[in-house]
This record gives structure tokens, C-alpha cells and sequence, in this order.
């Protein structure tokens, strides 16, 4: 009995892990100046690296396997097991648990299609698949089921931001945050905030999401480095590295934070010592946006060799998350944009990423293909698009005054380009150094 409670309550932790954080982006009010204490988006959520505690999911995924030989009708082991399998894709960046969660969620809504927490795993694998559509229609179904359950409005929200209807994503983080305020809102809310440009207002949501989770390593050092993002995106080294470097201490090897302080470092010229950052979160969890970082770390040191190496595995990770169900259009068109790799297909990749991800993210990376395709006229209305619910994105600026530029608007350009750096002088390896050059 003592081991059956044990497996119920792990199960249950990666049950309200996968569920409450395995969706969010950064997300009181979203429209609100703070969040109101008593009434976020990818995707480093429960990501955990090889700290300690990492095979809790692993340990589960067994004695669920084990209940099920026993009892294969069982729908909640199902869904259960589905849940860790979503958890172990996040705590090794290997894909093909996805696919074993698609599965054995499936089985359980087959033994009982009203089944809650199976609908919910599953449009939490959508997000994660970047399947937002789907992952809609999943979360509204959730909500038909429990229209009370705060997590599902988490849920559906993060799809709406991804498919750009902003103010229906606005008010379901509105909604979850009234049923349930804690980390998950909180995140959500500061994400909302951010998106809207309202800076100071995403750090106090994320200081009260930093707060909530105190009782969980894993979820408080996911909100130090969501904070240290914040911080980052607007400048603040300093203090961004403050909460990457509380990330670590609170969850040891935590990727994502080793990640972003390779990015301090190689802001502060210290380029050996961020490669070998960079190298550890990719040796631990090899997920594209790392080893493109190290990439172009290597290029930055002239290492051409060894930055060709990891912009190849970067497109050997991409054809191996899309063979197991994850749609990586957009990334992958900026990713290859960026780095010169096939920019008429890339253009292509970035059309139909807009088209089913038709937010300000897909328009800027629409906006930047049409620009490196030589289409600058064309892409200046996506970049405006992109840039339309002010949001305080330095790389966004970027393109926006790469693309004045190029259309030979000389003050426009330089407007957007001193922007962009003054909001962040560091926001990439490889064009804040481009930014300062069109500058002279």
C-alpha cells in the first residue's frame, strides 16, 4: 500500500507539472499595472537537465507500466503514464516520448472519451508539438468537460497567443488567474504583460509567480530564469544574471539557466567561458536553440569547423522532432535565415509557418525571409504587423530597421536600430555587432 501511495503521489507531481507549466510561455489582469495577490510560453518548463530528482519521471513511467500489465483497462494509469512520458521529453529534449504520450493518451480516451485528465495531457502534447490549433480545440473540449478547472484556461490561452488572437489569450489568463492564482497564472500574466510592452509590470507578475513556487525546486528555477529573461530582454545583465545564477542554486544543472549564462558571459566578452556553458546545457540536453548558441559561439571565435558541426545537428534535431510529430516551420526558417542555409526554402518554411501560426512571431519571421530574400517592400508591413501590440523586443526592432534600411528610409532605420540597442545592447551573438555597424 506504502509503494502504491508513493507511485500515486509521484504521478500526481508530474501530473500537475506537465499540466500547469508544460504549455506555458511567461505569463491578476494581464491589462492590469500589477496582479492582484489574492483573486505565462518552447517552453523550458520542467526541463530540468541531470540535477538532482531528474528521474522521478522515469521512475514513474516503470511502476505505471507495471499497473498497466496488471490492469489494462486502467484508464488514469494511461493518462498518467502519458503525463510522464510529456515530462521525460522535457528532462532529455528526446521526442520520441511524445509520440508514446500521443499513444497511451489516445488509449485512455478510447477506454473513456470524457476522460479530463487525458483531454488536458493531450492538449498539453499539442503545445508542445507546436500544434496550437489542435491544442485549442483540445483545451476547449477540457472546458466543456470542467469549466471550473483553472489550468485549462492556462492552456487555451497559450494557443490563442500562438495562433495571435491576443485578447481572447488575455482574458482566458484573466479567467484562470481568478480560479487559481499561483505560478501558472502569474507566469502567464507577466507573459501577457510582456507581449504588451509593459515591462515593469512582467516583473512584478513574474516576482509573485517567483514567490508561489518556493515548495518545488524544478518550478522556482523556472521562474528565476523566466525573471532573468525579463531582466535580459531589457538590458539588465546584471540582475538577469542574479536569477539565472538563483535558477541553478535552487536546481543544480538546470539547462536552461546554464543556457542564458553563456549568454551573460559572452556578453561580457568572456566567449571561452560561455562556450563551455553552452556546451554543457547542449551535452545534457541537446535541444536546437542550444546548439545553434554554441554555433555561433564557435563562428564568433572564428572556429568555422566547429560552428558548421552544430549548425548541422541543429538540422538533424529538427528532422528528428518533426518525425515525431513537433511542427518546427518557423523555427526552423529563422534559424536558417539567419545563418544563410537555403533562403528561397526558408522563405517558403516562413510563409506557411505564418499561415498556421499567424502571430507577431510568425509575422517577424515572415518579415525577415522576405527581407534576406531581397523583398524588403513586402516585408515591411509583416514587420508592422509584428510590431503591433508594442512589444519591447529587441530583435524585432532589429529587423524592422534592417528592413527601413534596406528600403533606404536612412532615419527610420536608424531609429529602429538605436532602439534596439538601447533596449538591449546584447540581444544576439550574431547582429547586435551588425546593428552597431550600420550605426557609424
Amino acid at each position: 500500500m506504502r509503494r502504491r501511495l508513493l507511485i500515486a503521489g509521484a504521478a500526481a507531481a508530474i501530473a500537475a507539472a506537465a499540466l500547469s507549466l508544460g504549455g506555458a510561455f511567461r505569463g491578476g489582469s494581464v491589462q492590469a499595472a500589477a496582479p492582484v495577490a489574492p483573486t505565462r510560453i518552447a517552453d523550458g518548463v520542467g526541463l530540468a537537465g541531470s540535477g538532482p530528482g531528474t528521474d522521478a519521471a522515469a521512475r514513474t513511467i516503470k511502476e505505471l507500466q507495471a499497473q498497466l500489465r496488471a490492469n489494462p483497462d486502467d484508464v488514469r494509469s494511461y493518462a498518467l503514464l502519458g503525463l510522464a512520458y510529456e515530462q521525460r521529453a522535457r528532462e532529455t529534449g528526446d521526442p520520441t516520448y511524445y509520440t508514446k504520450a500521443d499513444g497511451v493518451l489516445h488509449r485512455a480516451l478510447a477506454l473513456e472519451p470524457r476522460n479530463l485528465l487525458a483531454t488536458t495531457g493531450l492538449a498539453s502534447l499539442a503545445l508542445s508539438r507546436h500544434r496550437f490549433r489542435e491544442a485549442l480545440s483540445l483545451g476547449r473540449k477540457a472546458l466543456r468537460l470542467s469549466p471550473t478547472t483553472a489550468l485549462t484556461y492556462g492552456i487555451v490561452g497559450d494557443s490563442l497567443v500562438e495562433l495571435g488572437r491576443y485578447r481572447a489569450a488575455f482574458r482566458a489568463f484573466d479567467r484562470m488567474a481568478a480560479l487559481k492564482p499561483g505560478l501558472a497564472s502569474y507566469s502567464r500574466i507577466a507573459y501577457g504583460r510582456e507581449l504588451l510592452g509593459q515591462i515593469s509590470g512582467a516583473v512584478q507578475a513574474m516576482q509573485l509567480a517567483v514567490d508561489a513556487a518556493t515548495s518545488e525546486r524544478e518550478p522556482a528555477a523556472w521562474t528565476h530564469w523566466q525573471l532573468g529573461k525579463l531582466y535580459w530582454s531589457g538590458g539588465r545583465l546584471n540582475a538577469a544574471e542574479h536569477e539565472y545564477r538563483a535558477a541553478l542554486a535552487t536546481f543544480p544543472g538546470y539547462v536552461y539557466a546554464l543556457d542564458a549564462l553563456a549568454q551573460v558571459e559572452a556578453a561580457r566578452g568572456h566567449t571561452a567561458k560561455a562556450i563551455s556553458l553552452e556546451r554543457r546545457a547542449v551535452d545534457d540536453v541537446p535541444l536546437p536553440q542550444f546548439v545553434g548558441l554554441l554555433g555561433d559561439l564557435y563562428r564568433s571565435q572564428g572556429k568555422l569547423t566547429l560552428a558548421r558541426r552544430q549548425y548541422a545537428l541543429v538540422g538533424v534535431i529538427q528532422r528528428l522532432l518533426v518525425a515525431n510529430g513537433v511542427k518546427t516551420d518557423l523555427e526552423t526558417a529563422l534559424f536558417d535565415i539567419d545563418h544563410g542555409i537555403r533562403p528561397r526554402h526558408a522563405l517558403a518554411l516562413a510563409r506557411r509557418a505564418q499561415a498556421d501560426r499567424p502571430s507577431i512571431d510568425g509575422d517577424d519571421v515572415l518579415a525577415w525571409a522576405l527581407a534576406r530574400n531581397g523583398r524588403c517592400a513586402e516585408a515591411l508591413g509583416w514587420s508592422r504587423q509584428a510590431l503591433r501590440l508594442g512589444t519591447l523586443d529587441a530583435l524585432k526592432l532589429f529587423h524592422r530597421g534592417m528592413i527601413e534600411r534596406c528600403l533606404g528610409h536612412r532615419a527610420a532605420a536608424r531609429s529602429y536600430l538605436q532602439r534596439a540597442l538601447a533596449l538591449n545592447p546584447h540581444f544576439s551573438i550574431v547582429w547586435s555587432p551588425v546593428a552597431r555597424k550600420a550605426l557609424r
